[in-house]
């Protein structure tokens, strides 16, 4: 398949969007990973550290191409427009998440809203999946690493509080 130039910039975009959202919330999580993260009692089964970098990575990459192939199969920004907004919305949702929990301190709000990210990714993937069902399936992994975050979210808030 011969793409258009337009569906390229699409694709940079996307990219551009989604690692923007990352380095949003990876201001947040600098704030505090190596002092308040460090302090608080976390469950046995917390990966490392060096563990979260390059899953996030491939997670926001994983998911630029999602939205692209999303885009691509609608053939306009405007049929695309459905899916485009949820995906906005659980990046949104997303860079929110870690300005909760690292920014601001406060897994007990980030455990309240992480639940909405989910149901904003599960509401992406299956937009996705009706359309191009790679796209859809893209995004199941951020789906799954999303669905342990809550649950280590919810053991840090437990063990914390």
């Amino acid at each position: 398949m011969r793409y258009r130039k337009k569906d390229i910039l699409t694709g940079v975009v996307l990219l551009a969007l989604s690692l923007g959202a990352g380095a949003v919330g990876s201001i947040a999580t600098s704030m505090s990973v190596n002092d308040w993260y460090l302090q608080l009692a976390r469950p046995e089964w917390n990966p490392p550290s060096w563990v979260f970098a390059p899953v996030w990575t491939f997670l926001y990459i994983a998911m630029a191409a999602a939205a692209w192939l999303y885009v691509v199969r609608a053939g306009s920004l405007s049929a695309a427009s459905r899916g485009l907004t949820l995906f906005g919305v659980q990046l949104a949702l997303n860079a929110a998440w870690s300005w909760l929990f690292f920014g601001f301190r406060a897994p007990g709000a980030a455990l309240v809203e992480i639940v909405f990210l989910w149901v904003a990714i599960l509401a992406t993937t299956r937009e996705f999946i009706a359309m191009r069902r790679l796209a859809g399936w893209l995004m199941v992994p951020y789906l799954l690493w999303v669905s342990f975050a809550a649950l280590l979210n919810a053991a840090i808030w437990r063990l914390n509080l």
